[in-house]
């Protein structure tokens, strides 16, 4: 079967919702044996029991990405069970606002979780990945390629992703680690629903309709989407694939404008 996972081991950092919820479940859908990081491991009780009923395996961990120690803590207890290999960085929380308005306790948040969250779970696994090899995936953003307006600290931490990927790529190369990065543009999860039921209570289908507009191809991508891309690039099939990011857009960074 082609994009078998049987007998792997996957830690998806943030899995418990949304794109990392699809990528939970489509991994474990094809033999993996899936590791949920949350904050709380109540956080991801819908996606264990949606994968346990369809027969996969699943553990979910309560671990703050951002603190080191309850990330090694977690990766090491997963380590003793057995190899460790494939790590998502999927976790990640969003920030509107140009410089002006973005404070330093903004700036400190997103960093504290969508740089060095990454960060602490690359330097978790890479230990333990070293010694047969594996696979990182980072999930990016088309902000980490082009401008997107009052995005920036947002902006910041996926160029962070972006370019901590095409280190690792290089650096562990010789130890048969492969690490990629995927950059999507808008994505229809419950954060965009959320975002639009706080901010346009009034007008949410219409700026729904807007967002889904400034993509060439007319419509928000889909969860699904982002975790068959991620499926791929986990895959033995990716094998000849490192040091790359997948704009995964709607045509977003070539089309616009042309």
């Amino acid at each position: 079967m082609k994009f078998d996972l049987k007998g792997k081991n996957a830690i998806v950092t943030g899995g418990g919702s949304g794109i990392g919820r699809a990528i939970s479940r489509t991994l474990a859908s094809h033999g993996a044996h899936v590791h949920i990081f949350e904050l709380t491991k109540e956080s991801a009780n819908d996606v264990v029991e949606e994968i346990n009923n369809q027969g996969g395996t699943v553990h979910a961990y309560s671990c703050n990405v951002s603190n080191q120690d309850e990330v090694k803590s977690n990766v090491a207890a997963i380590a003793e069970e057995g190899s460790i290999d494939i790590l998502i960085n999927n976790a990640g929380i969003a920030h509107i606002g140009n410089v002006e308005k973005t404070t330093e306790q903004d700036f400190d948040r997103i960093y504290n979780v969508n740089i060095k969250g990454v960060y602490n779970c690359i330097h978790a696994v890479i230990p333990f990945m070293k010694e047969k090899g594996g696979v990182i995936l980072n999930m990016a953003s088309i902000a980490a390629t082009v401008g997107i307006k009052d995005r920036f600290a947002y902006s910041m931490s996926k160029g962070a992703a972006l370019t901590m990927m095409y280190s690792v790529a290089k650096d562990y190369l010789e130890y048969n680690i492969r690490c990629n990065s995927i950059s999507p543009a808008r994505i229809h999860t419950p954060f965009v629903d959320g975002y639009l039921k706080n901010n346009f209570p009034d007008t949410a289908e219409e700026k729904f309709n807007q967002l889904s507009a400034t993509q060439p191809i007319g419509r928000m991508g889909k969860p699904q989407e982002v975790a068959d891309l991620a499926l791929y690039l986990c895959s033995d099939e990716a094998s000849f694939v490192t040091g790359t990011d997948f704009p995964i857009d709607g045509g977003f960074i070539r089309l616009n404008g042309n």
